[in-house]
């Protein structure tokens, strides 16, 4: 549970974590509730961090108006909410966030009622995401001005290829082992560790089994099944070492290959999702399928990533002349 704390945030420390001041006042039970929170009631860790800071902010907020845990009611809530000065996603998801740990709260019968369950949050509705898609010629140019000569070249051309060719999340190819690219009869499969500890296989397509062949070759981990397949390098050596490659690594790699190519400054790691689903939309694939593959729980979510209508709307737009 790691956040940036003021000094109206902090209290004792239960188990490892900082429990707030205005948790820790509330007594034994309060904290140790609080700390099952995080440690017991939340596995996967990204939520976890999202999580501890939103509701370390609000906590702050509410121990400088000097409230205490059985007192914050849905006024309070709510005017935290309207002062909120994030993006609405932000303030939404820092009202989930405060509402689900009420819940806890109340569960274990640590205050009576959930505060939170009665405020609204702002409205925010999502037809088309935000994340850059790369035309296919640009996705090809990027790929193709990797110098491929190095370890380091062909890992980081693999990385976005399996990125592009399965619609998978950066976490979830770092997250690979060696054996997670493994052969069934003649076609070469990807085993995915997406959200929710959930295993997801996606056959590899021609291009990406060419890129993670010439790459495992090269860095010569064929045997090392337990092992990451993205590593990070040693500096100026150019040699791999046993460290698992991090989504931050990935990311700093990605901004540095785009700028020296003029690609859109946007472009980052979920750029290759969207991109792949993009053109496979547009070659006739169904959202269906790509729902199947990206392994997203809803068409909704999918049709975020798809951007075939741009190029239609722009080409209207430019019948108006005047």
């Amino acid at each position: 549970m790691a956040y940036k704390k003021s000094e109206s945030e902090r209290g004792l420390i239960v188990a490892g974590l900082q429990v707030p001041r205005i948790i820790a006042a509330g007594g034994e039970r309060s904290s140790r509730r609080f700390v099952e929170f995080f440690t017991a009631n939340i596995r996967n860790r990204n939520t976890r961090q999202a999580y501890a800071q939103a509701i370390g902010q609000f906590l702050g907020w509410c121990d400088q108006r000097h409230l205490r845990i059985e007192t914050i009611d849905p006024v309070a809530v709510a005017a935290y909410i309207e002062q909120h000065h994030g993006s609405k996603p932000t303030v939404k998801q820092h009202l989930a966030a405060i509402r689900v740990l009420f819940d806890w709260l109340v569960v274990g019968q640590i205050i009576p009622t959930n505060p939170a369950g009665s405020v609204r949050g702002p409205k925010h509705v999502v037809k088309k995401g935000k994340t850059p898609v790369l035309s296919a010629e640009q996705a090809r140019e990027l790929l193709d001005s990797i110098n491929t000569s190095t370890a380091i070249g062909l890992r980081d051309r693999a990385l976005i290829g399996v990125m592009v060719y399965s619609f998978a999340r950066i976490g979830a190819v770092v997250g690979m082992n060696v054996e997670d690219y493994w052969q069934n009869g003649k076609r070469w499969w990807l085993r995915l560790h997406e959200k929710g500890g959930k295993h997801h296989e996606v056959p590899v397509h021609h291009n990406a089994e060419q890129y993670l062949d010439a790459y495992i070759a090269a860095a010569g981990i064929s045997q090392e099944l337990k092992q990451p397949l993205f590593r990070t390098a040693i500096r100026r050596t150019g040699r791999l070492t046993i460290d698992r490659l991090t989504r931050n690594d990935a990311l700093r790699m990605i901004k540095r290959r785009a700028r020296a190519i003029g690609l859109p400054r946007g472009t980052c790691c979920h750029t290759f999702r969207a991109t792949g689903i993009t053109a496979y939309l547009d070659n006739g694939g169904t959202i269906e399928n790509a729902q199947a593959i990206a392994a997203h729980e809803s068409p909704r979510t999918t049709k975020l990533y798809d951007r075939t209508s741009d190029e239609i709307t722009l080409d209207e737009i430019e019948r108006i002349v005047i």
